[in-house]
């Protein structure tokens, strides 16, 4: 693209796409060069019922900014009545027209308007109220005249925003090579020899989020409407409707709209330099989940003996592993793609409790019968630290979940009780996670030692952690699972301490008779 020139000293709205064409006509060197033609045109929004709009019938007028100013932008509310077509369940239109003074929009024959539904369906989102109080006298009875089938019924939602843009970019495009993105946001008109295209109006459906939708009942009569405006160069331009066709996609490949809406979110609620900053640092985050994986296993794979290290915490650990699987299967049961690289961790960690335990399975046939190894003497005493670890953390744990389930069961309104058993289990997880790991610190305070500890590992993992902090503030998740994030860097800067309290030499066999630098064998001479 290269850059046009303005012709004359007023800036105007519609732009002109003008064709320079050759004595030998029409060639690969044609160019479109932008003008103005006139300055400052009405922007005009209707809502009617109808997906084309025909004639000035049956149209309401909600805003009309005379004098608009496409360098300036506004945000406006407004209310806009609703039609009994709309709360009958029916659907509801806004036209945006930019057009000449003076002559109504749909007899202006260099007018550029484009058309948005204010409205989408979906099943509503039942009523949160408090379990204990139970429902309202309203309630029950609205409950009970509505039949079962039609509680799952999708219904009309507001959307409350309308978000505009115009493209404000003086290019000068190449007649034989419009970008295809662009071209279908653009109309042509002839005046003579001359080609010209009108304003590139945008509406960004990005910015309707799923949390704004309002239910629309049958005596709803008005509604609030929100129509913000802003300028959009070029290239931001083509970057929303890449996004835009991208989230449309997701629907198409099956993701429910409440699925795009977090995809979504990540571009309207994040900065876009703070975005492209995050999958940087998202592609480290692949990096060292595969470094943490590989160091884990090797550790593991060499270690003999479990002096030091703490089983009960990976026992417990591994028996809550399936619930969060479990709880994302069913909200996640049509993403098989996700489901399955959710569950890969279970492998190692199952294989990690049988070496733990000095498990062997030995088959009787087709029986299988499982056989434990004996502990030596230091390994003994180190299960009686954790073991110590384990009993102080019941008399805090056990009262911590119980007292949790009942604050949120007094304080916290509920759809149903299922989704406080739901909410209550959750909560609960993330208190064994992070106090599960407390035993091992118990252990190494203990034993005056660290030299037992996968400290690679954790190194990756501790990486991995800041970066989740990263992604807590900008992906949609409740608040529990944000301070879930920071749990870990809690845990790992006890580590830290620890390993400065207990140092490590290298250069010996530590006192679980296990060396970290062996030297090579000296080849022998011949003399």
């Amino acid at each position: 693209f290269e850059i046009g020139k303005l012709k004359g000293t007023n800036k105007e709205l519609v732009v002109s796409l003008e064709q320079t064409t050759s004595k030998e006509g029409p060639g690969e060197n044609d160019q479109m060069k932008p003008s103005y033609v006139y300055s400052r045109p009405p922007l005009s929004v209707y809502t009617t019922t109808r997906s084309n709009l025909g004639a000035e019938n049956n149209v309401d007028l909600v805003l009309n900014v005379e004098d608009f100013d496409v360098e300036s932008k506004f945000e406006r509310t407004v209310n806009v009545s609703v039609p009994k077509k709309t709360r009958n369940n029916g659907t509801l239109y806004a036209y945006i027209f930019l057009h000449h003074a003076g002559i109504l929009p749909w007899h202006d024959g260099k007018q550029v308007h484009l058309v948005s539904p204010l409205t989408t369906y979906m099943v509503p989102k039942p009523e949160e109220v408090n379990l204990l109080t139970g429902e309202s006298a309203t309630q029950q009875i609205e409950a009970e005249k509505k039949p079962s089938s039609a509680l799952d019924e999708p219904v009309s939602h507001w959307r409350p925003r309308l978000t505009l843009n115009v493209m404000v970019d003086d290019f000068v495009f190449d007649g034989a090579s419009l970008p295809a993105d662009v071209h279908r946001y653009m109309k042509m008109i002839q005046l003579g020899k001359t080609v010209h295209y009108l304003p590139i109006l945008f509406i960004d459906q990005l910015s309707n989020r799923v949390k704004d939708l309002m239910v629309i009942n049958r005596s709803t009569t008005e509604l609030p409407l929100t129509v913000s405006y802003d300028k959009i160069s070029l290239g931001r331009l083509r970057f929303w409707i890449h996004m835009q066709d991208a989230v449309y996609s997701l629907q198409q490949f099956g993701f429910s709209e409440k699925d795009a809406d977090e995809v979504k979110g990540i571009f309207v609620d994040t900065n876009l330099y703070f975005l492209a900053l995050t999958f940087f640092v998202a592609a480290f985050h692949l990096l060292f989940d595969f470094l943490a994986f590989k160091n884990d296993i090797s550790f593991w794979k060499k270690k003999k003996s479990m002096i030091g290290m703490s089983t009960k915490a990976g026992r417990c650990s591994q028996e809550f592993w399936a619930f969060p699987g479990h709880s994302q299967s069913l909200r996640l049961r049509k993403m098989s793609q996700v489901l399955i690289p959710a569950q890969n961790p279970s492998c190692p960690c199952l294989w990690k409790v049988k070496k733990a335990l000095k498990m062997t399975i030995l088959w009787r046939g087709l029986r299988p019968e499982c056989q434990f190894g004996t502990y030596s003497e230091s390994e003994r005493k180190t299960e009686e630290y954790d073991t110590q670890a384990m009993k102080y953390l019941s008399y805090v744990l056990y009262p911590l979940c119980v007292g949790g389930a009942v604050y949120s069961l007094l304080n916290i309104k509920y759809k149903s009780w299922y989704s406080w058993l739901i909410n209550s289990f959750v909560n609960g997880v993330y208190a064994f996670g992070f106090l599960f790991m407390l035993p091992q610190l118990f252990v190494n305070y203990k034993m005056k030692s660290v030299a037992h500890l996968p400290w690679k590992a954790f190194t990756y993992k501790a990486f991995n952690t800041f970066i989740d902090d990263v992604f807590a503030f900008i992906i949609t998740m409740p608040t529990s699972h944000r301070l879930a994030c920071f749990r870990d860097d809690v845990v790992f800067l006890v580590y830290l301490y620890q390993r400065w309290l207990y140092p490590v030499d290298k250069s010996r066999v530590n006192e679980f008779g296990e060396s970290y630098e062996e030297k090579p064998p000296r080849k022998s001479h011949a003399d």
